[in-house]
């Protein structure tokens, strides 16, 4: 009789990580799939932004007035969450989609956005790092004076020694 733990079943027993075991493969494909279908990252966004045509897609700001002026990425439109449901008819097509963001990973207000969006019909992604990490990742932006002086990329966001981080 094999009396042997498998080193797999042993790991999962003890390690915190594996204590829930991972999904399935294909129900991880499916989440993961589905995370893509509802959220864009920052440099993903530059990436269409500074390409040649039309991106695909309006970038909102959902921050309030005095976050806007504070700094907003160039193009976006300034839309509060507050005043989705008046306005987003008046100011956008909702055959086009919508990406927002707001102030960063620790604020849901692009979340709150979102919902607010597709509730009145919109296709809509939520921009992950919101206008933090866009300025971290060394991206141009404006302030309520005009253009802000660019930062360099923060090495712990971005990468400095190329374009592309590979992923």
């Amino acid at each position: 009789m094999n009396t042997q733990v498998s080193p797999t079943l042993a790991a999962s027993a003890t390690s915190p990580v594996l204590r829930v075991p991972p999904a399935s493969p294909s129900a991880a494909a499916a989440y993961f799939a589905a995370s893509l279908a509802f959220h864009a990252d920052v440099s993903d966004v530059a990436a269409a932004l500074a390409a040649d045509g039309d991106p695909g897609f309006v970038l909102v700001d959902t921050r309030s007035t005095e976050s806007w002026d504070q700094g907003h990425i160039p193009g976006a439109l300034h839309l509060p969450t507050a005043q989705i449901a008046e306005q987003a008819g008046q100011l956008l097509d909702p055959a086009v989609p919508v990406v927002t963001y707001c102030w960063g990973p620790g604020c849901n207000g692009a979340t709150r956005a979102a919902l607010a969006f597709a509730q009145l019909g919109y296709q809509v992604k939520e921009m992950l790092g919101g206008f933090e990490y866009w300025v971290r990742e060394g991206f141009r932006y404006e302030t309520w004076e005009g253009p802000a002086p660019q930062r360099a990329a923060d090495p712990l966001t971005a990468p400095v020694a190329g374009e592309d981080c590979g992923c």
